[in-house]
């Protein structure tokens, strides 16, 4: 019997993929017949994207009519050279959920022109740029300049992008030859910050106003493309219209899209995972199961086990049906634990029963006492309120375990607003919570058949609502909840900023619940990927003392749910 023919390659990488072959050594990667110097890089993988988000001028403000002196000669533009940590930039560190700037294919950092909008959204803006440079007009100091006076959001962020522009300038006298961006401990940002030192201006058609802001920003960037025509100049702006302008005129523009945590709103994590058909054939050997307090423990071991998450919720509905939570990961072994089934009438929370599988997983979030933040997210009429408020009256009144329920949300009218309301906090407070008196009242209907006694059910919703405190977001800074039970409403609106304003007034004893419809948003700024419910829920998970439920199903009305459906 003849002998096969030798292999035409190396054993060793006969069957490598592609993503293995980047493993090798570069003599290997030769063997396969790929060049060694060759690395699997996205040359074009900016920090920033398109996202059509309407400059509002109620953030931005109005535009200054400073007008810089203007001139011609190339001579009046700064020499800005390349960042000297390109030369010696390390490998790529492994790609975040969030959208980066990169290496442009020619070796040559990029330069990015911010617009004054972007630094009024994010103050730490300036250091999101990795190893590229950062130009600031004299327009957008102009601007930043018109906006620092008063209590809003936005002129804090202006304060704060000040204070951080003063301590970089502050040990360095010559501006022209830029400042490093790592200077306040930002280790990522190695690329350098160049302001406008002298007066610049572009080509642009004469039938633009020079007088206007948006346009000498504009000429700011066309001169530096002049001057620079071997490096790539990018406006980076939050106006749709400044970025349309400019890619009219031939510039390259962006939308700043660092602070978004994830780029598509669908790969936002659950809380739960159904388990496939073949669970129990790859997963079923050699489980062990024991029984501490009344929940039944189950260890198992398999491949899926190290895609489970802490308090996450993973479910089988086959032959041998499993609703779980994983308890413990320890590589490809898992800790599960039964559920309590909040869908039976003898373990009603306050009257209230689970409708289906995901209320009943966010009912063990709720009444557990170990899990300090619980996050629900769902479309109107899923009992997002009705089952968090039915949970807190539960352990506020019946089992003690807070002291009372402290309820927020963001006041962000859908429609026109109405003007100033009259009264304190709390009345001030009181039209934006239609939700909590609708539950409330169907919290205290007693019998189903109407024969509930009138006056017990007053003085029941009397002590109900002296349990319930309502807050505004305006009043939080420098507060601290101990032991109270505290939902944060809507909270789809919030800023990731403000989001960890309010979480972290938690004190000992304090459960923080989040709720909201990332489908919903009404705050101009914010996006489905960075709002700052997404933000929680992606930081939080895996954590043990934190839970995520996103209800499927409406439990309102057949009228709602085919409402939700169609329109």
């Amino acid at each position: 019997m003849p002998l096969p023919k030798l292999p035409t390659r190396p054993a060793a990488i006969l069957d490598l993929n592609d993503t293995e072959l980047d493993l090798l050594p570069p003599t290997a990667q030769t063997a396969k017949g790929k060049p060694a110097n060759v690395h699997k890089t996205n040359p074009i993988a900016p920090v920033l994207r398109t996202n059509d988000v309407i400059q509002d001028e109620g953030v931005a403000g109005q535009r200054s009519s400073f007008k810089l002196p203007t001139t011609t000669t190339p001579a009046a533009v700064p020499a800005i050279a390349p960042s000297k940590a390109i030369v010696t930039k390390k490998s790529p560190a492994p790609r975040s959920p969030t959208r980066r700037a990169t290496k442009a294919e020619s070796g040559v950092s990029k330069l990015f022109v911010l617009d004054t909008n972007v630094l009024l959204h994010d103050p730490s803006s300036l250091f999101r740029f990795e190893e590229h440079d950062v130009f600031l007009p004299m327009m957008t100091l102009e601007e930043l300049d018109h906006q620092k006076k008063g209590m809003s959001e936005v002129a804090r962020n202006a304060r704060q992008v000040s204070r951080s522009l003063d301590t970089l300038v502050a040990e360095h006298r010559q501006l022209d030859e830029g400042l490093p961006l790592s200077g306040l401990g930002h280790k990522d940002a190695v690329g350098r910050l160049f302001f406008q030192t002298t007066a610049m201006s572009g080509t642009l058609p004469p039938d633009l106003p020079m007088g206007k802001a948006d346009n000498q920003i504009l000429s700011v960037v066309r001169a530096l493309q002049d001057a620079h025509p071997s490096r790539e100049v990018v406006l980076v702006s939050k106006d749709i219209n400044m970025r349309l302008k400019a890619r009219a005129l031939s510039m390259s523009a962006e939308d700043y899209f660092n602070d978004q945590v994830l780029e598509d709103s669908d790969l936002l994590y659950t809380g739960m995972l159904e388990l496939p058909e073949n669970f129990w054939n790859k997963h079923g050997k050699g489980v062990e199961s024991w029984q501490q307090g009344g929940t039944t423990f189950y260890r198992i071991n398999g491949p899926l086990c190290h895609q489970f998450m802490v308090n996450q919720f993973v479910y089988f509905e086959g032959s041998m049906p499993l609703y779980a939570q994983v308890r413990e990961v320890n590589g490809k072994t898992a800790v599960l634990a039964t559920l309590r089934d909040f869908t039976h009438g003898k373990n009603n929370v306050w009257g209230v029963t689970a409708r289906n599988r995901e209320q009943n997983f966010a009912m063990n979030l709720l009444m557990n006492p170990e899990c300090d933040f619980v996050s629900l997210l769902g479309q109107a009429g899923t009992g997002k309120t009705l089952m968090t408020l039915a949970a807190g009256l539960a352990q506020v009144l019946e089992t003690k375990r807070y002291s009372e329920i402290i309820m927020t949300r963001v006041t962000v009218p859908v429609g026109e607003d109405i003007g100033f309301l009259p009264g304190t906090e709390e009345e001030k407070m009181q039209p934006w919570m239609g939700a909590l008196e609708d539950n409330l009242e169907v919290l205290n209907m007693g019998d189903a058949d109407g024969g509930g006694n009138e006056w017990g059910r007053t003085t029941t919703l009397d002590l109900i609502r002296s349990k319930i405190k309502i807050k505004s977001l305006n009043f939080m800074r420098g507060r601290t909840f101990l032991n109270k039970y505290l939902i944060i409403d809507e909270a789809q609106n919030l800023t990731p900023k403000q989001m960890k304003t309010l979480i972290t007034r938690a004190g000992p004893g304090t459960k923080v619940i989040c709720l909201g419809n990332i489908a919903q948003i009404d705050t101009p700024y914010l996006t489905e990927g960075s709002s700052g419910l997404t933000f929680v829920v992606d930081r939080f998970k895996g954590w043990p003392h934190a839970g995520s439920v996103t209800l499927q199903r409406g439990e309102r009305s057949r009228l709602a749910d085919y409402a939700g459906e169609v329109l």
